[in-house]
Protein backbone atom coordinates (compact mmCIF):
# COMPACT_ATOMS: atom_id res chain seq x y z
CA UNK A 1 0.00 0.00 0.00
CA UNK A 2 1.74 3.11 -1.37
CA UNK A 3 -0.09 6.05 -0.84
CA UNK A 4 0.96 9.83 -1.08
CA UNK A 5 -0.52 12.97 0.92
CA UNK A 6 -0.22 16.22 0.47
CA UNK A 7 1.27 17.31 4.16
CA UNK A 8 4.04 16.32 5.71
CA UNK A 9 4.55 14.34 8.76
CA UNK A 10 4.08 10.90 7.59
CA UNK A 11 6.37 8.39 5.98
CA UNK A 12 6.21 8.95 2.54
CA UNK A 13 6.48 5.57 0.34
CA UNK A 14 7.87 5.32 -3.63
CA UNK A 15 1.70 5.80 -0.87
CA UNK A 16 -11.20 21.58 -9.92
CA UNK A 17 -15.39 32.11 -15.37
CA UNK A 18 -17.07 34.08 -15.06
CA UNK A 19 -18.98 35.61 -11.58
CA UNK A 20 -22.78 35.04 -12.50
CA UNK A 21 -25.24 34.60 -9.36
CA UNK A 22 -23.94 35.47 -5.63
CA UNK A 23 -25.67 33.51 -2.98
CA UNK A 24 -25.57 33.73 0.93
CA UNK A 25 -26.70 31.40 3.24
CA UNK A 26 -27.03 31.84 7.13
CA UNK A 27 -25.41 29.85 8.94
CA UNK A 28 -28.05 29.11 12.21
CA UNK A 29 -30.68 26.81 13.00
CA UNK A 30 -31.69 23.43 14.31
CA UNK A 31 -30.26 20.05 13.38
CA UNK A 32 -32.14 17.26 12.07
CA UNK A 33 -32.29 13.71 13.75
CA UNK A 34 -29.11 11.91 12.16
CA UNK A 35 -30.28 8.35 10.12
CA UNK A 36 -29.06 5.88 7.25
CA UNK A 37 -31.61 3.15 7.53
CA UNK A 38 -29.87 1.87 10.70
CA UNK A 39 -29.21 4.38 13.31
CA UNK A 40 -26.86 3.00 15.87
CA UNK A 41 -27.88 2.96 19.49
CA UNK A 42 -27.37 6.79 21.36
CA UNK A 43 -24.14 7.28 22.03
CA UNK A 44 -23.28 10.22 25.00
CA UNK A 45 -20.34 12.90 23.79
CA UNK A 46 -16.85 12.01 25.24
CA UNK A 47 -15.21 14.55 27.28
CA UNK A 48 -12.42 15.96 26.43
CA UNK A 49 -10.23 17.23 29.28
CA UNK A 50 -7.98 20.18 27.04
CA UNK A 51 -4.48 20.31 28.60
CA UNK A 52 -1.27 22.11 26.33
CA UNK A 53 -0.25 19.83 24.64
CA UNK A 54 3.65 20.69 25.67
CA UNK A 55 5.10 23.00 28.40
CA UNK A 56 4.78 26.59 26.75
CA UNK A 57 2.62 24.99 23.53
CA UNK A 58 -0.02 26.95 21.88
CA UNK A 59 -2.03 23.99 21.14
CA UNK A 60 -4.14 22.08 23.73
CA UNK A 61 -4.28 18.23 23.14
CA UNK A 62 -7.14 15.47 24.94
CA UNK A 63 -8.19 11.68 24.30
CA UNK A 64 -11.85 10.69 23.37
CA UNK A 65 -13.25 6.92 24.14
CA UNK A 66 -15.80 6.37 21.94
CA UNK A 67 -16.99 2.76 20.86
CA UNK A 68 -15.15 0.46 18.81
CA UNK A 69 -18.56 -0.24 17.16
CA UNK A 70 -21.63 1.85 17.63
CA UNK A 71 -23.90 -0.78 17.16
CA UNK A 72 -22.31 -2.11 20.42
CA UNK A 73 -22.07 1.33 22.63
CA UNK A 74 -21.06 -0.52 25.68
CA UNK A 75 -18.74 -2.37 24.44
CA UNK A 76 -14.73 -2.13 23.79
CA UNK A 77 -13.65 1.15 23.33
CA UNK A 78 -11.19 3.10 21.43
CA UNK A 79 -9.03 6.33 21.92
CA UNK A 80 -9.03 9.31 19.57
CA UNK A 81 -6.28 11.65 19.73
CA UNK A 82 -7.50 14.74 19.63
CA UNK A 83 -5.90 18.84 19.20
CA UNK A 84 -7.03 22.09 19.40
CA UNK A 85 -5.75 25.56 19.13
CA UNK A 86 -7.64 27.90 19.91
CA UNK A 87 -9.31 31.12 17.96
CA UNK A 88 -6.87 34.16 18.19
CA UNK A 89 -9.52 37.03 17.79
CA UNK A 90 -10.61 37.87 21.29
CA UNK A 91 -14.44 38.25 21.99
CA UNK A 92 -14.99 37.31 18.05
CA UNK A 93 -15.28 33.17 18.28
CA UNK A 94 -17.59 31.71 15.96
CA UNK A 95 -17.11 28.00 16.69
CA UNK A 96 -15.00 25.32 15.98
CA UNK A 97 -13.85 24.16 13.05
CA UNK A 98 -12.75 20.34 12.14
CA UNK A 99 -9.75 19.26 10.09
CA UNK A 100 -9.31 16.20 8.44
CA UNK A 101 -5.88 16.29 6.35
CA UNK A 102 -6.61 13.36 4.40
CA UNK A 103 -5.30 10.03 3.73
CA UNK A 104 -6.46 7.47 4.89
CA UNK A 105 -3.75 7.87 7.51
CA UNK A 106 -3.15 10.79 8.06
CA UNK A 107 -2.48 12.41 11.50
CA UNK A 108 -4.45 15.42 12.13
CA UNK A 109 -2.49 15.34 15.75
CA UNK A 110 0.52 16.23 13.82
CA UNK A 111 -0.13 17.77 10.42
CA UNK A 112 -2.90 20.30 12.03
CA UNK A 113 0.24 22.30 14.18
CA UNK A 114 2.06 21.43 11.20
CA UNK A 115 0.29 23.11 8.93
CA UNK A 116 -2.00 26.11 11.09
CA UNK A 117 -0.18 28.37 9.46
CA UNK A 118 -1.70 27.60 6.08
CA UNK A 119 -5.38 28.12 7.36
CA UNK A 120 -6.62 31.73 6.14
CA UNK A 121 -6.18 34.20 9.30
CA UNK A 122 -9.53 35.23 9.41
CA UNK A 123 -10.57 31.55 10.23
CA UNK A 124 -7.86 31.47 12.74
CA UNK A 125 -9.35 34.30 14.29
CA UNK A 126 -12.92 32.96 14.43
CA UNK A 127 -12.43 29.41 14.95
CA UNK A 128 -10.84 26.75 17.29
CA UNK A 129 -9.44 24.54 14.97
CA UNK A 130 -9.66 21.33 16.13
CA UNK A 131 -8.56 17.93 14.48
CA UNK A 132 -7.75 13.93 15.42
CA UNK A 133 -5.90 10.90 14.47
CA UNK A 134 -8.99 8.79 13.07
CA UNK A 135 -9.07 5.37 14.53
CA UNK A 136 -7.00 3.15 13.89
CA UNK A 137 -4.33 5.78 13.28
CA UNK A 138 -1.29 7.11 14.80
CA UNK A 139 -1.45 8.33 18.18
CA UNK A 140 -4.83 7.10 18.51
CA UNK A 141 -5.78 3.53 19.14
CA UNK A 142 -3.92 2.29 16.08
CA UNK A 143 -3.82 -0.31 13.69
CA UNK A 144 -0.07 -2.01 14.06
CA UNK A 145 0.98 -5.33 12.75
CA UNK A 146 4.41 -4.95 14.14
CA UNK A 147 6.13 -6.28 16.85
CA UNK A 148 8.55 -3.06 17.03
CA UNK A 149 9.55 -0.50 14.40
CA UNK A 150 12.97 -2.59 13.29
CA UNK A 151 10.39 -5.22 12.63
CA UNK A 152 8.28 -3.25 10.30
CA UNK A 153 11.17 -1.42 8.82
CA UNK A 154 12.56 -5.02 7.57
CA UNK A 155 8.84 -5.62 6.29
CA UNK A 156 8.63 -2.20 4.20
CA UNK A 157 13.07 -3.18 3.12
CA UNK A 158 11.30 -6.90 1.90
CA UNK A 159 10.48 -5.31 -1.69
CA UNK A 160 10.70 -2.77 -3.58
CA UNK A 161 10.40 1.09 -3.53
CA UNK A 162 7.53 2.29 -5.31
CA UNK A 163 6.26 -0.43 -7.41
CA UNK A 164 7.73 -3.73 -8.60
CA UNK A 165 9.42 -3.96 -11.92
CA UNK A 166 9.42 -7.69 -13.28
CA UNK A 167 8.27 -10.67 -12.32
CA UNK A 168 10.45 -11.67 -9.88
CA UNK A 169 9.54 -8.40 -7.90
CA UNK A 170 5.31 -8.73 -8.54
CA UNK A 171 6.01 -12.03 -6.89
CA UNK A 172 7.91 -10.72 -3.67
CA UNK A 173 5.42 -7.74 -3.48
CA UNK A 174 2.57 -9.96 -3.05
CA UNK A 175 3.91 -12.00 -0.61
CA UNK A 176 5.07 -9.33 1.28
CA UNK A 177 1.39 -7.50 1.20
CA UNK A 178 0.10 -11.36 1.94
CA UNK A 179 2.57 -11.34 5.11
CA UNK A 180 1.07 -8.28 6.39
CA UNK A 181 -2.60 -9.27 5.84
CA UNK A 182 -1.53 -12.28 7.71
CA UNK A 183 0.19 -10.64 10.62
CA UNK A 184 -2.71 -8.05 10.72
CA UNK A 185 -5.33 -10.50 11.21
CA UNK A 186 -3.52 -12.43 13.97
CA UNK A 187 -2.76 -8.78 15.80
CA UNK A 188 -6.12 -7.24 16.08
CA UNK A 189 -8.65 -8.39 14.11
CA UNK A 190 -11.48 -7.04 15.42
CA UNK A 191 -10.11 -3.54 15.08
CA UNK A 192 -9.79 -4.14 11.21
CA UNK A 193 -13.50 -4.41 11.01
CA UNK A 194 -14.10 -1.02 12.78
CA UNK A 195 -11.96 1.40 11.04
CA UNK A 196 -14.25 2.37 8.31
CA UNK A 197 -15.23 6.16 6.87
CA UNK A 198 -18.85 5.50 8.85
CA UNK A 199 -17.29 5.13 12.01
CA UNK A 200 -15.03 7.78 11.73
CA UNK A 201 -17.64 10.21 10.86
CA UNK A 202 -19.78 9.23 13.87
CA UNK A 203 -16.71 9.63 15.81
CA UNK A 204 -16.58 13.14 14.14
CA UNK A 205 -20.10 14.00 15.41
CA UNK A 206 -19.25 12.90 18.83
CA UNK A 207 -16.46 15.29 18.67
CA UNK A 208 -18.53 17.85 17.25
CA UNK A 209 -21.02 17.25 20.55
CA UNK A 210 -18.01 17.36 22.87
CA UNK A 211 -17.21 20.62 21.90
CA UNK A 212 -20.71 22.18 22.41
CA UNK A 213 -21.19 23.03 18.68
CA UNK A 214 -24.98 22.64 17.34
CA UNK A 215 -23.80 21.71 13.87
CA UNK A 216 -20.38 21.11 12.32
CA UNK A 217 -17.79 23.21 10.56
CA UNK A 218 -15.47 21.20 8.90
CA UNK A 219 -12.68 21.13 6.29
CA UNK A 220 -11.72 17.74 4.66
CA UNK A 221 -9.20 18.08 2.00
CA UNK A 222 -8.19 14.56 0.16
CA UNK A 223 -9.83 11.27 1.71
CA UNK A 224 -10.89 13.73 3.88
CA UNK A 225 -13.31 14.84 1.42
CA UNK A 226 -15.25 11.39 1.30
CA UNK A 227 -15.29 11.49 5.04
CA UNK A 228 -16.65 14.95 4.86
CA UNK A 229 -19.83 13.27 2.34
CA UNK A 230 -20.26 10.47 4.34
CA UNK A 231 -20.89 12.87 7.28
CA UNK A 232 -23.32 15.34 5.31
CA UNK A 233 -25.40 11.90 4.31
CA UNK A 234 -24.98 10.17 7.72
CA UNK A 235 -25.84 13.46 10.06
CA UNK A 236 -27.53 15.44 6.82
CA UNK A 237 -29.17 18.29 9.58
CA UNK A 238 -26.05 18.82 11.52
CA UNK A 239 -24.02 20.30 8.39
CA UNK A 240 -23.21 23.94 9.34
CA UNK A 241 -20.39 24.91 6.59
CA UNK A 242 -18.27 22.28 5.03
CA UNK A 243 -15.77 22.58 2.37
CA UNK A 244 -14.53 19.84 0.83
CA UNK A 245 -10.64 20.20 -1.07
CA UNK A 246 -9.43 17.58 -3.87
CA UNK A 247 -12.56 15.62 -4.45
CA UNK A 248 -12.88 11.98 -4.80
CA UNK A 249 -16.09 10.83 -6.80
CA UNK A 250 -17.99 8.37 -3.73
CA UNK A 251 -18.99 6.15 -6.74
CA UNK A 252 -15.81 5.78 -8.00
CA UNK A 253 -14.85 4.52 -4.16
CA UNK A 254 -17.97 2.61 -3.33
CA UNK A 255 -17.49 1.16 -7.20
CA UNK A 256 -21.04 1.97 -7.27
CA UNK A 257 -22.15 0.10 -4.04
CA UNK A 258 -21.65 -3.09 -6.08
CA UNK A 259 -20.56 -6.18 -3.99
CA UNK A 260 -19.43 -7.82 -7.32
CA UNK A 261 -15.02 -7.83 -6.95
CA UNK A 262 -14.23 -4.97 -9.22
CA UNK A 263 -12.58 -4.79 -12.83
CA UNK A 264 -10.93 -1.39 -11.58
CA UNK A 265 -8.82 -0.60 -8.31
CA UNK A 266 -10.38 2.73 -6.43
CA UNK A 267 -7.68 4.88 -8.43
CA UNK A 268 -7.91 3.64 -11.33
CA UNK A 269 -12.06 4.04 -11.36
CA UNK A 270 -11.19 7.81 -10.09
CA UNK A 271 -9.10 8.45 -12.63
CA UNK A 272 -5.59 9.14 -10.12
CA UNK A 273 -3.38 7.68 -13.02
CA UNK A 274 -4.84 9.33 -15.85
CA UNK A 275 -4.71 13.55 -14.00
CA UNK A 276 -1.07 12.20 -12.30
CA UNK A 277 0.16 12.19 -16.28
CA UNK A 278 -1.62 15.10 -17.47
CA UNK A 279 -0.21 17.03 -14.20
CA UNK A 280 3.46 15.42 -14.84
CA UNK A 281 2.75 16.45 -18.54
CA UNK A 282 2.01 20.02 -17.12
CA UNK A 283 5.89 19.71 -15.03
CA UNK A 284 7.82 19.40 -18.03
CA UNK A 285 5.76 21.69 -20.51
CA UNK A 286 6.56 24.61 -17.99
CA UNK A 287 9.84 23.09 -17.08
CA UNK A 288 10.64 23.29 -20.46
CA UNK A 289 9.83 26.65 -21.18
CA UNK A 290 11.83 28.09 -18.70
CA UNK A 291 15.72 28.32 -18.10
CA UNK A 292 17.92 25.65 -16.04
CA UNK A 293 18.01 28.53 -13.36
CA UNK A 294 14.20 28.25 -12.46
CA UNK A 295 14.25 24.39 -13.24
CA UNK A 296 16.90 22.12 -13.34
CA UNK A 297 15.63 19.70 -15.45
CA UNK A 298 14.94 21.66 -18.55
CA UNK A 299 15.88 20.82 -21.71
CA UNK A 300 15.01 24.64 -23.32
CA UNK A 301 11.55 23.52 -24.98
CA UNK A 302 8.81 21.56 -23.56
CA UNK A 303 9.24 18.74 -26.35
CA UNK A 304 13.12 18.08 -25.39
CA UNK A 305 12.49 18.05 -21.67
CA UNK A 306 9.22 15.51 -22.15
CA UNK A 307 11.76 13.34 -24.41
CA UNK A 308 14.88 14.17 -21.82
CA UNK A 309 12.39 12.88 -18.90
CA UNK A 310 11.07 9.94 -20.91
CA UNK A 311 14.81 8.62 -21.90
CA UNK A 312 15.77 9.15 -18.38
CA UNK A 313 13.17 6.64 -16.98
CA UNK A 314 14.48 4.12 -19.86
CA UNK A 315 17.88 4.58 -18.59
CA UNK A 316 16.93 3.62 -14.85
CA UNK A 317 15.17 0.77 -15.52
CA UNK A 318 18.58 -1.07 -16.72
CA UNK A 319 20.76 0.92 -14.97
CA UNK A 320 19.70 2.50 -11.16
CA UNK A 321 22.00 5.45 -9.45
CA UNK A 322 22.25 4.64 -5.85
CA UNK A 323 18.94 2.99 -4.40
CA UNK A 324 17.33 5.19 -6.95
CA UNK A 325 15.70 2.12 -9.51
CA UNK A 326 12.99 3.42 -12.19
CA UNK A 327 10.17 1.81 -9.64
CA UNK A 328 11.43 4.34 -7.06
CA UNK A 329 12.06 7.66 -9.17
CA UNK A 330 8.24 7.25 -10.64
CA UNK A 331 6.99 6.81 -7.00
CA UNK A 332 8.82 9.90 -5.78
CA UNK A 333 7.84 12.19 -9.26
CA UNK A 334 3.61 11.66 -8.24
CA UNK A 335 4.50 12.51 -4.95
CA UNK A 336 6.14 15.51 -5.61
CA UNK A 337 3.78 16.54 -7.95
CA UNK A 338 1.65 17.49 -4.84
CA UNK A 339 3.22 20.53 -3.57
CA UNK A 340 4.40 22.93 -6.05
CA UNK A 341 6.80 25.57 -3.53
CA UNK A 342 8.87 24.20 -3.42
CA UNK A 343 8.16 20.37 -4.69
CA UNK A 344 8.23 21.26 -8.16
CA UNK A 345 11.63 22.87 -8.40
CA UNK A 346 13.32 20.19 -5.80
CA UNK A 347 11.75 17.58 -8.15
CA UNK A 348 13.27 19.41 -10.78
CA UNK A 349 17.06 19.50 -9.10
CA UNK A 350 16.72 15.41 -8.40
CA UNK A 351 16.00 14.52 -11.94
CA UNK A 352 18.91 16.11 -13.37
CA UNK A 353 20.82 14.53 -10.02
CA UNK A 354 19.60 11.41 -12.20
CA UNK A 355 20.42 12.24 -15.58
CA UNK A 356 23.98 13.31 -14.26
CA UNK A 357 24.09 9.92 -12.29
CA UNK A 358 24.26 11.18 -9.20
CA UNK A 359 22.62 9.95 -5.94
CA UNK A 360 20.03 12.94 -4.81
CA UNK A 361 20.32 14.76 -1.88
CA UNK A 362 17.81 13.98 0.69
CA UNK A 363 14.74 16.63 1.39
CA UNK A 364 14.85 17.83 5.16
CA UNK A 365 11.82 16.65 7.19
CA UNK A 366 9.78 19.61 8.07
CA UNK A 367 9.98 20.71 11.94
CA UNK A 368 8.53 18.99 14.58
CA UNK A 369 5.51 20.21 16.17
CA UNK A 370 4.68 21.23 19.54
CA UNK A 371 3.00 17.88 20.37
CA UNK A 372 3.64 14.97 22.42
CA UNK A 373 4.30 12.41 19.99
CA UNK A 374 4.95 14.17 16.50
CA UNK A 375 6.38 10.79 15.32
CA UNK A 376 3.84 8.33 15.66
CA UNK A 377 3.94 4.89 14.16
CA UNK A 378 2.31 5.10 11.17
CA UNK A 379 2.72 2.50 9.02
CA UNK A 380 1.00 1.48 5.68
CA UNK A 381 -1.03 -1.23 7.20
CA UNK A 382 -2.81 1.80 8.87
CA UNK A 383 -3.87 3.46 5.73
CA UNK A 384 -4.84 -0.48 4.12
CA UNK A 385 -7.64 -1.05 6.64
CA UNK A 386 -9.32 2.04 5.25
CA UNK A 387 -8.60 1.80 2.29
CA UNK A 388 -9.23 -1.85 1.51
CA UNK A 389 -12.23 -2.56 4.32
CA UNK A 390 -13.89 0.24 2.96
CA UNK A 391 -13.79 0.70 -0.84
CA UNK A 392 -13.50 -2.30 -3.05
CA UNK A 393 -10.24 -3.59 -5.32
CA UNK A 394 -10.18 -6.77 -6.96
CA UNK A 395 -9.09 -9.66 -5.22
CA UNK A 396 -6.51 -11.46 -7.31
CA UNK A 397 -2.97 -10.40 -6.86
CA UNK A 398 -2.25 -12.20 -10.53
CA UNK A 399 -4.57 -9.67 -12.28
CA UNK A 400 -2.94 -6.89 -11.26
CA UNK A 401 0.12 -7.14 -14.08
CA UNK A 402 -2.48 -6.85 -16.37
CA UNK A 403 -4.56 -4.24 -14.66
CA UNK A 404 -0.91 -2.13 -14.93
CA UNK A 405 -0.31 -2.33 -18.45
CA UNK A 406 -4.02 -1.27 -19.20
CA UNK A 407 -3.08 1.80 -16.89
CA UNK A 408 0.25 2.33 -18.62
CA UNK A 409 -1.32 2.41 -21.90
CA UNK A 410 -2.78 5.59 -21.04
CA UNK A 411 -1.27 7.13 -18.39
CA UNK A 412 2.26 5.79 -18.80
CA UNK A 413 5.18 5.57 -16.02
CA UNK A 414 2.26 6.89 -13.56
CA UNK A 415 -0.27 4.37 -14.64
CA UNK A 416 1.94 1.99 -12.87
CA UNK A 417 1.91 3.82 -10.05
CA UNK A 418 -1.42 3.86 -9.25
CA UNK A 419 -2.19 0.42 -9.61
CA UNK A 420 0.32 -1.19 -7.53
CA UNK A 421 -0.91 1.35 -4.48
CA UNK A 422 -3.89 -0.56 -4.27
CA UNK A 423 -2.81 -4.35 -4.82
CA UNK A 424 -2.21 -4.65 -1.03
CA UNK A 425 -5.97 -4.94 -0.73
CA UNK A 426 -6.31 -7.92 -3.02
CA UNK A 427 -5.68 -10.29 -0.10
CA UNK A 428 -6.29 -7.80 3.02
CA UNK A 429 -8.39 -9.89 5.60
CA UNK A 430 -11.34 -7.63 6.89
CA UNK A 431 -14.45 -6.02 5.02
CA UNK A 432 -16.02 -3.39 7.24
CA UNK A 433 -18.99 -4.00 9.16
CA UNK A 434 -19.84 -0.96 8.87
CA UNK A 435 -19.55 0.62 5.43
CA UNK A 436 -21.77 3.72 3.79
CA UNK A 437 -22.25 3.30 0.34
CA UNK A 438 -25.02 5.67 0.13
CA UNK A 439 -27.03 7.74 -0.93
CA UNK A 440 -25.49 10.81 -1.33
CA UNK A 441 -28.34 13.35 -2.17
CA UNK A 442 -29.76 13.82 1.19
CA UNK A 443 -30.31 17.19 1.47
CA UNK A 444 -28.63 19.18 4.23
CA UNK A 445 -29.40 21.84 6.49
CA UNK A 446 -26.58 24.20 4.60
CA UNK A 447 -24.87 24.12 1.13
CA UNK A 448 -21.77 22.28 0.52
CA UNK A 449 -18.43 24.11 -0.68
CA UNK A 450 -16.18 21.88 -2.92
CA UNK A 451 -13.03 23.28 -4.17
CA UNK A 452 -11.15 21.84 -7.32
CA UNK A 453 -7.89 21.77 -8.72
CA UNK A 454 -7.73 21.42 -12.78
CA UNK A 455 -4.20 19.61 -12.10
CA UNK A 456 -3.57 17.76 -9.48
CA UNK A 457 -1.66 14.21 -9.60
CA UNK A 458 -3.77 12.06 -7.15
CA UNK A 459 -8.10 13.15 -7.13
CA UNK A 460 -8.66 14.64 -10.56
CA UNK A 461 -11.11 17.40 -11.37
CA UNK A 462 -13.65 15.27 -12.89
CA UNK A 463 -14.08 13.72 -9.25
CA UNK A 464 -15.03 17.62 -7.80
CA UNK A 465 -17.37 17.67 -10.79
CA UNK A 466 -18.82 14.57 -10.02
CA UNK A 467 -19.47 14.90 -6.12
CA UNK A 468 -21.50 18.02 -7.52
CA UNK A 469 -23.70 16.08 -9.07
CA UNK A 470 -23.72 13.83 -6.47
CA UNK A 471 -24.47 15.81 -3.42
CA UNK A 472 -28.11 17.50 -2.91
CA UNK A 473 -26.72 20.52 -2.55
CA UNK A 474 -22.85 21.58 -3.79
CA UNK A 475 -21.36 24.65 -5.06
CA UNK A 476 -17.91 23.79 -6.61
CA UNK A 477 -15.34 26.72 -6.49
CA UNK A 478 -12.43 25.57 -9.44
CA UNK A 479 -8.81 26.24 -8.61
CA UNK A 480 -7.10 26.36 -12.10
CA UNK A 481 -3.52 25.56 -10.94
CA UNK A 482 -1.79 22.80 -10.02
CA UNK A 483 -0.83 20.30 -7.16
CA UNK A 484 -3.13 18.32 -4.82
CA UNK A 485 -5.56 20.64 -2.80
CA UNK A 486 -5.86 24.24 -2.74
CA UNK A 487 -4.75 24.03 1.48
CA UNK A 488 -1.40 23.36 0.62
CA UNK A 489 -1.09 25.52 -2.85
CA UNK A 490 -1.77 28.93 -2.29
CA UNK A 491 -4.80 31.09 -3.75
CA UNK A 492 -5.22 34.15 -1.56
CA UNK A 493 -9.11 33.68 -4.40
CA UNK A 494 -9.72 30.32 -2.56
CA UNK A 495 -8.73 31.43 0.51
CA UNK A 496 -11.00 34.55 0.13
CA UNK A 497 -13.97 32.56 -0.89
CA UNK A 498 -13.68 29.96 1.91
CA UNK A 499 -13.26 32.30 4.60
CA UNK A 500 -16.10 34.11 3.73
CA UNK A 501 -18.26 31.03 3.29
CA UNK A 502 -16.91 29.65 6.91
CA UNK A 503 -17.50 32.81 8.49
CA UNK A 504 -21.37 33.65 6.78
CA UNK A 505 -22.10 30.95 5.01
CA UNK A 506 -21.38 33.33 1.60
CA UNK A 507 -21.00 30.89 -1.25
CA UNK A 508 -19.03 31.84 -4.49
CA UNK A 509 -20.91 32.73 -7.44
CA UNK A 510 -21.59 30.05 -9.81
CA UNK A 511 -18.71 29.33 -12.11
CA UNK A 512 -16.31 31.14 -10.29
CA UNK A 513 -12.51 30.02 -11.02
CA UNK A 514 -9.57 31.06 -9.34
CA UNK A 515 -5.78 30.76 -9.87
CA UNK A 516 -2.57 30.05 -7.91
CA UNK A 517 -0.65 32.86 -6.36
CA UNK A 518 2.53 31.96 -7.75
CA UNK A 519 2.94 30.38 -10.90
CA UNK A 520 5.39 27.11 -11.08
CA UNK A 521 9.02 27.66 -11.48
CA UNK A 522 8.57 31.39 -10.31
CA UNK A 523 9.20 33.05 -7.10
CA UNK A 524 6.88 32.27 -4.56
CA UNK A 525 5.32 35.45 -2.79
CA UNK A 526 5.38 35.01 1.13
CA UNK A 527 2.55 33.22 2.05
CA UNK A 528 0.83 31.15 4.87
CA UNK A 529 1.33 27.80 3.17
CA UNK A 530 3.20 24.87 3.70
CA UNK A 531 6.09 24.30 0.95
CA UNK A 532 6.67 20.64 1.74
CA UNK A 533 4.58 17.53 0.94
CA UNK A 534 4.16 13.69 1.30
CA UNK A 535 2.30 12.06 3.88
CA UNK A 536 -1.50 11.03 4.17
CA UNK A 537 -1.35 8.11 1.45
CA UNK A 538 2.02 6.78 0.23
CA UNK A 539 0.38 5.22 -3.08
CA UNK A 540 -3.22 6.67 -1.60
CA UNK A 541 -5.13 9.56 -2.51
CA UNK A 542 -4.08 12.04 0.94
Amino acid sequence: MHISGPIAGRRSRAAAIAAVVTCSTVLTGPGLAAADGTPAPSVPAPKLDWRPCVQGSQFDCATAKVPLDYRDPHGRTVELAVVKRKATGPGRRIGTLFFNPGGPGGPGTVQMPQNYESFPREVRERFDIVSWDPRGVGNSTAVNCFENREEADAWVASQAAGFPVGEQERKTWIAAYKDLARRCQQRDPGLLRHVSTADTARDLDRLRQAVGDPQLTYLGISYGTILGATYANLFPGKVRAMVLDSNIDPQAWTNHASDDDPRLTTFGRMGSDRTAVATLDKFLTLCGSTTTARCAFSADSPKATRDKFDQLMRRLREHPVGAWTYGRTVGDVVNSLYVVHSGWTDLAGRLQDLWQDRVPEPSPLPPAPPVPNPNPYLGEEQAAAVLCSDSPNPRDPAAYHAIEEASAARAGDAGRFWTWAAEGCATWPAVAANRYRGPWNKPTAHPVLLVGTTYDPSTPYSDAQAMAKELANARLLTHNGYGHTAQVNPSSCIRAHESRYFIDGTLPPVGTTCRPDTPPFSTPKPSNGVATGGGAMAGIVS
